[in-house]
């Protein structure tokens, strides 16, 4: 059975995506396969994460493009022309259109560094997730694997890892032990899962 084929949309730095590539190298994600990551960063040091496992990159900017519309169109036009079957957002910082997230219903992953409902939806990303969680005293946190629908971090839950908060935590050593203890594990665990039903369901 032919391999799922993925595309990693990224932002920034590429964490999630090498923690991606590195559940593909050992053998955790098996039934699927990174094919090409996009970025709508040209600096992005996720495309010199991609560059150095032998994945394609590709650099999509909204400057490039003058609406919403034409730019998703043209990160469309790079998905079908690779026959791409999941997308997994990695820290992408664009939110997408509901045009966009309903021709690929429940074929869109996010990761996201809280347990939600709890500090999520429009502008919590980032540090401030983090930020917010610790003024509000909370003592557990972590990271949620989502379906992508038009609600900014309103899909379906697929995967949910809870980490403790602890005395003296700043929004950035919390954040850092979120990515180790939760999103690193379940991300990629999640794109197995959800890898392995596309490719028993859609079998090429």
């Amino acid at each position: 059975m032919a391999k799922v084929r993925i595309a990693v949309l990224v932002s920034g730095g590429g964490t999630n995506l090498q923690a991606i590539l590195d559940a593909q190298n050992s053998g955790i994600i098996h039934s699927g396969a990174v094919e090409v990551v996009i970025s709508n960063n040209a600096e992005a040091y996720a495309l010199t994460r991609a560059a150095n496992a032998g994945v394609e990159g590709l650099t999509i900017t909204k400057k490039e493009y003058h609406t919403q519309e034409a730019f998703e169109d043209a990160i469309i036009a790079a998905l079908e022309e690779r026959a791409i079957d999941l997308i997994v957002l990695a820290g992408f910082m664009s939110i997408l259109s509901e045009r966009f997230t309903r021709r690929y219903d429940h074929r869109i992953l996010n990761v996201h560094p809280s347990l939600i409902p709890s500090f999520c939806g429009q502008g919590f990303y980032g540090l401030r997730v983090h930020e917010a969680a610790l003024q509000k005293g909370v003592k557990v946190t972590g990271a949620t694997v989502h379906f992508v629908n038009e609600i900014p971090d309103g899909g379906e839950i697929i995967a949910q890892k809870a980490v403790a908060v602890q005395d003296g935590d700043t929004p950035e050593t919390l954040q850092r032990r979120v990515m180790e203890e939760a999103e690193w594990i379940i991300l990629p665990a999640s794109v197995e899962a959800v890898s392995a039903v596309l490719s028993n369901t859609n079998p090429k």
